[in-house]
Parts: C-alpha cells; structure tokens; sequence
C-alpha cells in the first residue's frame, strides 16, 4: 500500500511536467533543469514515485512503423450487469493485447475501448474471434479513426 499523499508543490509539478516531457532524464540533468541539487532531487522523485504520483516509465512507440494501421474506438453494451458478468468481462478484455484503454462509461454503452489493428480483416478477425466472445456482450459498434490529430498521454499540470 502506498504511504499517504504528500500535497504536491510547485517544484513536484515541475519534475513531474520534466519527466512526462522525457521520461529518460538522469537524475543529474533533471536536478539541473529544476536548480536543485541531485540529492533533494532524488529524494523527491522516489516520494512521488512511492506515492504512486508516478505509476511507471515507458516508451512512446509509432504504432504505422510498428505495423497497425487500424485506430478504432469501440462502444461495447452488455446484456446482463449483475453477478459476474461484467467482473468477467473487465478482467478478459484486460488481457487483450490490442485493447489499448477500456472506460467504462455512462451513456449509449457501457464500455468504451481504444484498439489498435494491422489493418481492417484483423480488426474484422479481432471484433469476431475476441470481442464478440467476451461474457454478456450484446452489442459492439466501432468508429474507425481516418486521421489522428492529437495523441498524448501527458497530464495538463
């Protein structure tokens, strides 16, 4: 269990804006951006990693280069909301690889996903073998991205 949230001030809002902008900065060259010294920086950036402010590191990969040419967002509904029909479902659509975010929401639906194909017989085969499978699913509808105008994962702080 994380210890209790210390309340974040401007110099943590800073380390963190640094790191979300570049994820790979030393400790030196990050405490030299920030005017601190490295230890006191150190120390703040394990706080706000053990307080779970910080959840992980990783890179940002083109997912054209990669191979998926396929965006979709995908509405799913189910019948049955009670027992443990949506318990099932979370904890499979959780495993699935090409299911890059899950919300559930409020709403026309009860799930919203963002999932990533090679191309649109993939995404068919996915929706088909995968999605359609998962427990109490009624209902899917799928909007395709034709074009991405902003993706990013950096909080606004």
């Amino acid at each position: 269990m994380n210890p209790p949230n210390t309340p974040l001030d401007d110099t943590d809002r800073a380390i963190l804006r640094e790191l979300q902008a570049d994820g790979r900065l030393s400790n030196a060259r990050l405490s030299e951006k920030l005017a601190l010294s490295e230890t006191p920086c150190w120390r703040r950036l394990k706080r706000l990693e053990a307080e779970g402010y910080i959840e992980s590191y990783q890179a940002n990969l083109d997912r054209r280069k990669l191979g998926f040419g396929v965006v979709a967002f995908v509405q799913v509904t189910l019948g049955n909301h009670a027992g443990e029909t949506p318990l099932r479902f979370e904890q499979q659509v959780s495993q699935l690889p090409e299911v890059l975010s899950c919300h559930n929401v409020s709403g026309d639906c009860d799930y919203l996903m963002q999932v990533v194909a090679p191309d649109l017989d993939a995404y068919g085969a996915f929706v088909r073998d995968q999605l359609r499978r998962l427990p109490g699913v009624t209902s899917i509808r799928s909007n395709l991205s034709l074009r991405q105008l902003k993706s990013s994962s950096a909080l606004p702080l």
